[in-house]
């Protein structure tokens, strides 16, 4: 018995999100409402969903579901405030994957540009592939929020 296996093409085991999101707030205001609401105050379209970020190079993002239970999304791989959050590791996809998340911020006339952005590599589930867009839009647009309220 003879097996052919087809191999996936690159365009399959890629994903790929680019965001630009506009904030009428100070960087540092924007910086600030950008670590509180991918920790603490973290929600999916969905739900409630509170996260610990450790917000220095290394430290990790994770959520706490109490006696040691949790799942590890990542680790921040650079930090700069109030200018950059990159952050790497499986994110909310529980198989072999390996994701890139990054936000920049730039000063612009009248606020803050966050350029955001979310590869990935490996064989993402379909699921993750179709949700992906709605959930990082969702959660931009609590960071826009968030910011503006504060200024």
């Amino acid at each position: 018995m003879s097996m052919t296996e087809t191999l996936p093409g690159i365009e399959s085991l890629t994903l790929i999100v680019t965001q630009e999101i506009h904030v009428k707030a100070s960087l540092e205001t924007t910086f600030e409402a950008l670590l509180e609401q991918i920790g603490p105050e973290n929600e999916s379209p969905e739900q409630k969903m509170p996260m610990i970020l450790e917000a220095w190079p290394g430290g990790r993002w994770y959520r706490d579901l109490g006696d040691d239970n949790g799942h590890c999304w990542g680790h921040v791989q650079s930090i700069k405030r109030p200018t950059l959050l990159e952050i790497s590791g499986p994110l909310f996809m529980s198989y072999a994957v390996a994701n890139n998340l990054q936000y920049r911020l730039s000063e612009e006339p009248g606020g803050t540009l966050i350029r955001f952005h979310h590869k990935a590599f490996g064989v993402i589930q379909d699921e993750h592939r179709r949700g992906v867009n709605r959930g990082w839009t969702s959660m931009n647009e609590r960071i826009r929020q968030r910011a503006e309220a504060k200024k």
